[in-house]
């Protein structure tokens, strides 16, 4: 059976806190942004590759967009799997080496290549783009780059690099986004020259089908150990490893993900990343340029989106004219262009952020996440709207009657897990909310602390006025109230003046939220999620901006993308005013009390009249454990050229 962790609600906090990055070493445009400073020079002029990195990714995309003629996404929506050949096609052209750098063996390409190179694989099937991204974002490659040793990255870089599939395995049947509930163990054996790692891991990307996995385990303190949570890079077919499931999904058909139990698996010393208790901070920082994967296949979704919305609304008539051309279409379209546009215009600013390296985008990438996943569900679903029924039926059946095969309903089930993947909307806006507030809580300190009592409240207090006591005059006036501010950009210019005052705005507002909850702040999620949803929305607004200025610059598509970034600008400052205005006016109080009521069964009337066909298949909850025809691995070993063949 496997070990139940329990843990308190403020030991939960304490171990997410302390996995966290606490310095900020280096600037960040979105945190300056949450703080009521718009630091342009941080991003403007837009950041471009160089002209070598330029070329570089151009001839792979090339040779790569060749590849991907051959390959008919529809055969993995079929068959529910990804053909061998495939897979082997893209590990013969280094797409499993992509970040890897060249003295192991990898392309050394830069991240705006790789989120270029994402974005057109998951064009063909979004199952490719995760398939690659698990093992290159998460799996093995990241951890080892940030975290490993030496002799680790000459051991098992080359190998991903050549296409062994790495899989990244930290979430339990009972542990998500709660890291200090973590139960899965590794108990040093062998005087300390190695461990036996115990456990079940839910949700392996790749897990089915990997040659390595990452494995983060729980070491028991003493005898010498510092303990807790670690990373440890594993052989998967070491004995005791067993792929017990094989999971199946509403999107993203063909994706190996799966239930996989380590039983006294044995592992030498040497395969522990970092230190001890270094887990879950590798772990998040990983995440930080590995997000970035999310938004790349959001924008392909969102472009192809764009494509089929473009065609069919010229070409479908009703009422003696294009669809295209009546209102309600024509908002839609609208919306999908303006906001491909500031996709794109994320996702290359935040990549190319991640390249140069002199910017600290943990922000960033959390919010290019974050804002991207909800974005690409909404055009999915206009784009649905758009086709009409066409929309909700199958690409399959389209063209067994003779039309052309458009699978929005398939696009639909696929872009609903980007707001899941990696850290739910929930989570990420609670993770983001805690970086956007850490200069506020480090100014506060015992202020912001729910245990401290009245005397310590007094002295932070205290210590926190002379910061205050600067900081909030700046926030009454800033260039946004002035009218010749921002002039280089043209007609953008009255946006970049609405972004500049906005972020003043929300300073004021989240310092109001820190005076009149303080340490009950973190409890006010959904405060603290608008005030998060606000940054998105001026971050994307800024990257949208300061691109189309670039590409007034360098002559290309000015004019179309002025309109564009205008658009857009008009478009999210209308959703910047709702978010203002719910801040302080909302029902969140009242949904509080109205959950509490449900969950303890005061409502359950409203639920008479229906049949549960899930009663009595198991719990919610589930301590799942196989049963004897679930016993047998169902991994599928995919061969791979070279030394790393199985």
């Amino acid at each position: 059976m496997a070990q139940h962790v329990q843990v308190s609600e403020e030991q939960a906090r304490a171990v997410a806190e302390e996995s966290r990055e606490s310095g900020w070493d280096k600037p960040s445009f979105a945190k300056e942004l949450f703080l009521g400073r718009m630091p342009m020079e941080l991003i403007d002029p837009f950041p471009q590759p160089s002209p070598e990195d330029t070329r570089r990714t151009d001839d792979f995309l090339a040779v790569l967009r060749e590849f991907l003629d051959t390959v008919d996404g529809a055969v993995i929506e079929r068959d529910d799997r990804v053909p061998d050949h495939y897979v082997n096609g893209l590990a013969a052209l280094g797409c499993f080496g992509m970040k890897i750098p060249a003295e192991y063996g990898g392309l050394a390409m830069s991240q705006v290549a790789y989120n270029r190179a994402l974005m057109l694989v998951s064009s063909v099937h979004p199952t490719l783009g995760a398939l690659l991204s698990a093992h290159q974002s998460i799996g093995v490659p990241e951890p080892l780059k940030l975290a490993g040793s030496e002799e680790q990255k000459r051991r098992f870089l080359p190998r991903c690099a050549a296409g062994a599939i790495s899989a990244f395995l930290l979430t339990e049947p009972d542990v998500g986004s709660d890291p200090a509930r973590l139960a899965a163990t590794a108990t040093p054996v062998d005087g300390g020259d190695g461990y036996e790692l115990e456990g079940v891991k839910l949700w392996t990307t790749n897990g089915v089908i990997a040659d390595l996995l990452v494995v983060m385990a729980r070491v028991p303190h003493g005898d010498g150990h510092r303990g807790g949570v670690s990373a440890f890079v594993l052989e998967a077919d070491s004995p005791g490893i067993t792929v017990e499931r094989r999971n199946a999904f509403m999107g993203l058909r063909g994706i190996e993900n799966g239930v996989t139990r380590l039983h006294r698996v044995r592992v030498p010393a040497q395969n522990l990343i970092g230190r001890e208790g270094d887990g879950l901070k590798i772990a998040l920082t990983t995440l930080n340029a590995g997000r970035l994967a999310i938004p790349a296949m959001a924008t392909g979704a969102a472009k192809w989106s764009l494509k089929i919305a473009r065609e069919w609304s010229g070409a479908r008539v009703q009422w003696g004219k294009p669809v295209g051309e009546h209102g309600a279409v024509a908002s839609k379209i609208a919306y999908i262009a303006a906001t491909c546009y500031a996709l794109e215009s994320v996702l290359e600013l935040s990549g190319q952020m991640a390249d140069e390296g002199r910017n600290d985008i943990r922000i960033e990438a959390a919010l290019a996440k974050l804002w991207s996943s909800e974005m690409g569900c909404t055009i999915g679903d206009e784009l649905l709207q758009i086709r009409g029924g066409r929309g909700y039926e199958t690409a399959e059946s389209l063209a067994a009657r003779g039309e052309r095969a458009v699978g929005v309903e398939q696009s639909v089930r696929d872009l609903r897990i980007n707001r899941i993947f990696e850290g739910s909307s929930e989570i990420m806006r609670l993770l983001i909310a805690r970086e956007a507030v850490d200069t506020h809580l480090s100014v506060a300190g015992e202020l912001a602390d729910p245990r401290a009592g009245l005397r310590a409240k007094a002295r932070a207090a205290a210590g926190a006025s002379g910061f205050y006591s600067r900081w909030l005059p700046r926030l009454a006036a800033g260039a946004g109230l002035w009218p010749g501010s921002y002039r280089e950009f043209g007609s953008l210019a009255p946006q970049l003046r609405y972004i500049e005052r906005s972020s003043r705005k929300l300073a004021r507002h989240t310092f109001y939220g820190m005076a009149r909850w303080q340490g009950g702040l973190e409890q006010k999620q959904g405060f603290l999620g608008r005030v998060v949803d606000i940054g998105a929305e001026l971050f994307a607004m800024a990257a949208t901006c300061v691109r189309a200025r670039a590409q007034r610059d360098a002559g290309t598509e000015a004019g179309e993308a002025f309109a564009l970034a205008g658009l857009f600008c008009r478009q999210a400052a209308l959703r910047v005013e709702a978010l203002f205005d719910a801040l302080w006016t909302n029902t969140d109080s009242a949904d509080a009390r109205l959950a509490r009521d449900v969950l303890d069964g005061r409502f359950t009337w409203l639920e008479a009249g229906i049949l549960d066909p899930s009663e009595g298949t198991g719990p919610w909850v589930a301590h799942w454990e196989p049963g004897p025809s679930e016993q047998s691995s169902v991994a599928r070993k995919i061969s791979t050229p070279g030394p790393v063949a199985s």
